[in-house]
């Protein structure tokens, strides 16, 4: 087991392609990433061809975002208390064993609704807690000065496969049926699996929870969130960035579409135009690193946002409006890139999983209100003007860092 550790140790210090524990979740999460793309294009249409009905769609959406408010805390306190390794191989295995039960319904023709509301919220809630183990492990296996490094080639990765992902998949869906194409998902979840059976971590230390109440270890997360003012700052900043960009997220195909006559293909081309700004983000974060301050990068990139919602309302085709989307998108990867990093380096490790789970939860708050906001505004009123009010928002919330102890954080 000592052998172990130093081994791990060692390995923290190396470069990152040469680090066997990083390469096996990057690679395994990538792998899974791209899996997931089959399932996020096939499953809308598998419920539209089911049921023709845009509420049982938006209802699937809902089930799947559920997780990410209601057992946030929750999936935390579990990351903190058990090893996280074998928290990373129980919710791999779990998200392959739900997958394993659609394909099989779906092969033999036995598929309901129910069946993928259900399955579909226990792929959320395992792969949310995936998600939150996953961040928490990264920092045991690097350094912290190859943290931000780190964050950058798994967002790079992501916002890639996110590029290529769904045209592939609509491709497979033409050649072959819906079990087919999800049971590649189900694969790469395998692999994944497997990825994380060769991890090999550092022994953790688990203080004694048998009397601890999970309410309790709760509290923790909550506390430690508060007095770290250095993480607070940015994710009380992230819950209003959220709600203005939630604010535009709820209409813009629509905008797109109803009103600057946008086809399919051109708005899956604008998606695509914005996604090369989040490449282009993971690409630039680690030089400008090492010239900039975290506080003043993540401030700065409020400012970039806000120009990118400006240039959304006065965009006359689908193109701008690519164009003012790929401005949001870099500058939003940029933040989440260093918000991430942030948040693994200024938070003890033993609490780390709680403390994220709390955030995620805490930032995420908004959305359904501006959600709803925007579709009761888009019936009555000028959509733009909502866009300007998003801006405003951003543009107040970079006003209030530039003058904050925050923008001096190196």
């Amino acid at each position: 087991m000592k052998n172990q550790a130093m081994n791990v140790m060692k390995e923290k210090e190396i470069s990152l392609w040469k680090n066997r524990n990083f390469l096996l979740l990057w690679g395994g999460t990538a792998v899974s990433n791209f899996g997931s793309q089959m399932y996020s294009v096939a499953i809308p249409l598998l419920i539209y061809e089911m049921s023709q009905s845009a509420l049982a769609m938006s209802a699937m959406r809902a089930i799947e975002f559920f997780p990410n408010i209601f057992i946030g805390m929750l999936a935390g306190v579990l990351v903190d208390r058990f090893n996280r390794k074998r928290m990373l191989q129980w919710t791999s295995l779990i998200q392959v064993i739900a997958m394993i039960f659609i394909v099989s319904l779906l092969f033999y023709e036995k598929i309901e609704l129910w069946h993928l509301y259900l399955f579909g919220f226990i792929l959320s809630s395992a792969g949310y807690t995936f998600g939150n183990a996953n961040h928490s492990t990264i920092p045991q296996i690097i350094t912290k000065e190859q943290l931000t490094t780190a964050n950058a080639k798994l967002t790079f990765v992501s916002t890639l496969i996110s590029i290529i992902g769904p045209g592939i998949a609509g491709s497979l869906l033409v050649i072959f049926s819906f079990s087919s194409t999800l049971a590649i998902y189900t694969a790469s979840l395998f692999i994944l699996f497997l990825c994380i059976q060769l991890l090999q971590l550092p022994t953790e230390e688990k203080s004694s929870t048998g009397n601890i109440s999970i309410w309790k270890d709760m509290k923790e997360g909550i506390d430690e969130l508060i007095q770290n003012k250095i993480l607070l700052t940015p994710t009380i900043t992230v819950l209003f960035i959220n709600f203005a960009a939630s604010l535009v997220i709820g209409v813009l195909i629509f905008y797109v579409t109803d009103q600057l006559g946008a086809t399919e293909d051109e708005v899956g081309l604008m998606f695509s135009i914005s996604a090369i700004g989040g490449l282009l983000g993971a690409s630039v974060v680690s030089s400008i690193r090492k010239k900039w301050g975290r506080g003043n990068i993540y401030t700065y990139c409020l400012l970039f946002d806000v120009v990118g919602m400006v240039t959304l309302i006065i965009a006359p085709n689908w193109w701008t409006i690519g164009i003012a989307l790929g401005i949001r998108t870099f500058s939003t990867t940029i933040s989440n890139i260093v918000y991430f990093t942030i948040r693994q380096e200024f938070t003890p490790n033993h609490l780390l999983g709680r403390v994220a789970g709390t955030s995620s939860m805490l930032m995420k708050l908004t959305l359904p209100l501006g959600l709803t906001i925007s579709g009761l505004w888009a019936e009555w009123l000028p959509i733009p003007i909502l866009f300007g009010i998003s801006a405003l928002i951003i543009f107040v919330l970079f006003i209030r860092l530039y003058f904050h102890p925050f923008r001096k954080l190196q």
